[in-house]
């Protein structure tokens, strides 16, 4: 005889959140014989059929099975006096997702968390992008005050020609000057770093510091020994850049306009 599951109210999917403790290491789970009624299924053979259809998807997928579905007894009251053990589920979010994916979308309760999970990864995804985002963006700005920190010490050390001073650091650091670089990135002049993704702003904010450092410390003074210093720590960059395998700055595709990736943010924030 099929052993009957607690009814439970169709999924809104915020029984499906209400449902989530938290063990002791503040890892999230939930009890399939508390989750599966939410789901449409009423007793547990049929629960526990779909629960083993999802965990062979899990190991189809290349998981540890025993990482999202953790096999334990749970007590259960029999009646006013008894208790009994049977067996139960501890599972994760990707294994309640896994076992939405696998149960029957004819149910309604089942589609409804189809849906949801579907929405969940988008929202994932929104999330992720917005970090990797705010992350440009802040290394961009950074770039910023730091090359007006190095046009101050350039300023300082007698400088009088920014444009090859600055384009002396470029070549270095992609092996050919300003202009030769935008026009292999088909980028407009000026565009470089507001264009450039987050590892390449990273190379050249390395570039800045370090030129900056060294002009500081080492009290150089002039055009040309600036030049010097700015495009020797490019080409140390750059060479490190090749010994370690990475994609050299040249070669890395532009991004967005930084200005229209903070207009996005902004929106993103109103929202």
């Amino acid at each position: 005889m099929d052993e009957k599951l607690s009814p439970q109210t169709p999924l809104p999917m915020l029984d499906f959140e209400s449902l989530k403790q938290i063990d002791e290491n503040k890892v999230e789970f939930w009890m399939a014989r508390k989750l599966m009624p939410l789901l449409g299924y009423d007793n547990w053979p049929r629960a526990d059929r779909v629960i083993r259809k999802a965990a062979k998807a899990c190991l189809n997928s290349g998981e540890e099975v025993e990482n999202h579905f953790s096999q334990i007894n749970t007590i259960v009251p029999i009646n006013k006096n008894t208790v009994k053990k049977v067996p139960d589920y501890k599972l994760d979010r990707y294994a309640c997702y896994l076992i939405a994916q696998n149960g029957n979308s004819n149910n309604p309760e089942i589609a409804t968390a189809q849906s949801y999970f579907a929405m969940q990864v988008r929202l994932q995804e929104i999330y992720r992008q917005k970090v990797k985002d705010e992350k440009r963006l802040n290394v961009r700005n950074e770039v910023k005050t730091q090359n007006k920190k190095l046009a101050s010490t350039a300023q300082r050390a007698g400088v009088t020609n920014f444009g090859n001073f600055n384009d002396a650091g470029y070549w270095g650091l992609y092996g050919m000057p300003l202009g030769f670089i935008e026009n292999k990135k088909g980028l407009k002049k000026g565009e470089l770093l507001d264009r450039a993704g987050t590892t390449e702003l990273a190379a050249n904010l390395f570039r800045i510091t370090q030129t900056n450092e060294k002009m500081k410390k080492e009290q150089i003074k002039g055009d040309r020994n600036a030049m010097w210093a700015h495009n020797m720590i490019g080409g140390k960059i750059r060479q490190t850049m090749k010994e370690i395998g990475s994609t050299l700055p040249e070669d890395l595709p532009p991004e967005k306009h930084i200005k229209e990736l903070n207009k996005n943010l902004r929106k993103q924030l109103k929202k």
